[in-house]
């Protein structure tokens, strides 16, 4: 059936685009096995469309590219969007359709998902769903490895926005966020080593580097990465922080001190962050440090987008070496 298009929230047009898949999230409420869960908290996921939340709660004019369901979920996620100000325009209703969910379980070894998204309506992503002229209009474009593996339609629609961004000078930002589950080890390596070639900047964190690479030190991969193309190399550390290599100069950017609780979407408030920061004409430096204070706020609370903090509560924990007066 025919997917129908949702009502622009904003008046003026994104200057930031994501492409991808939305999920609901379902958080257990206390640690343990995902089959002695008794409560859990609802939230909300999908690493684009907390790239879009966070890239707006930073202050940048976002707008999303996707596909959900008519269901009660798509339309709770709908409603997200608006709430925090992401345009969805670009937003598809399928009639019929069952918008993904997911469940974490927090354990010993760390975090479990559990997931419901196989024939979402995202997976039906495809060329026809890129808006052209609002990506050629755009600053940004950010992609990522998951859109890129949940079908290969949706495949597709992320190299066919990269090849629009690019023949009409918008940046392309792109994060590999690896998950094995999704597809085989040869055809993400194949997939994601062709996106470094078309992306402007590269986030990816240091496991994914690796395996890309096969060097093991920070500076080898980042060496290895750069010959692939990218000018910029947000190179994730975790608690290490982040290395940034911009047209070759690598600066060390600190993780931000904090005493996290739950790692959830950290990875997609960097990349929000940063992203935002460097529309509004930060340095990659200066947006990784600042994206860098983000993320860590992100860990102290539960659930993929509730903690995602807002510009003000970022600037106020950033010293001014970091540069506070620089954002």
């Amino acid at each position: 059936m025919t997917p129908t298009q949702t009502t622009s929230t904003q008046g003026t047009s994104p200057e930031i685009f994501a492409l991808g898949e939305p999920m609901l999230e379902f958080n257990a409420d206390a640690d343990g096995a995902l089959e002695n869960a008794e409560s859990f908290a609802v939230g909300y996921g999908g690493d684009t469309s907390n790239f879009a939340i966070a890239a707006a709660r930073s202050g940048a004019r976002t707008g999303y590219v996707t596909r959900v369901g008519d269901d009660a979920f798509g339309t709770v996620l709908t409603r997200l969007w608006e709430r925090e100000g992401v345009d969805t325009t670009h937003v598809s209703r399928e009639p019929g359709g069952r918008t993904g969910i997911y469940f974490i379980a927090r354990g010993p070894a760390g975090h479990g998902f559990t997931y419901y998204r196989a024939d979402s309506p995202a997976s039906r992503l495809s060329t026809a769903d890129v808006p052209e002229q609002a990506v050629a209009d755009a600053r940004l474009l950010h992609v990522t490895g998951i859109t890129q593996a949940i079908s290969s339609s949706a495949c597709d629609a992320a190299f066919h926005a990269m090849s629009v961004a690019r023949a009409h000078g918008t940046l392309v930002t792109y994060d590999p966020n690896h998950r094995p589950a999704l597809w085989s080890g040869d055809r993400a390596r194949a997939i994601i080593l062709r996106s470094l070639e078309l992306c402007d900047i590269a986030l990816p964190n240091i496991d994914e580097g690796r395996m890309l690479t096969g060097e093991e030190s920070p500076e080898a991969v980042l060496r290895a990465l750069g010959d692939r193309g990218p000018q910029v190399i947000v190179l994730k550390l975790g608690d290490q922080g982040a290395l940034v290599a911009d047209h070759g100069d690598v600066t060390h950017v600190p993780a931000h001190p904090v005493t996290p609780v739950d790692a959830s979407g950290a990875g997609d408030t960097f990349d929000g962050a940063f992203a935002a920061r460097l529309v509004a004409g930060a340095s990659p430096v200066e947006a990784a440090r600042y994206a860098a204070v983000a993320a860590a706020l992100t860990t102290t609370g539960h659930g993929a987008v509730r903690p995602i903090p807002g510009r003000a509560d970022v600037l106020s924990r950033m010293a001014p070496a970091a540069g506070r007066a620089r954002v």
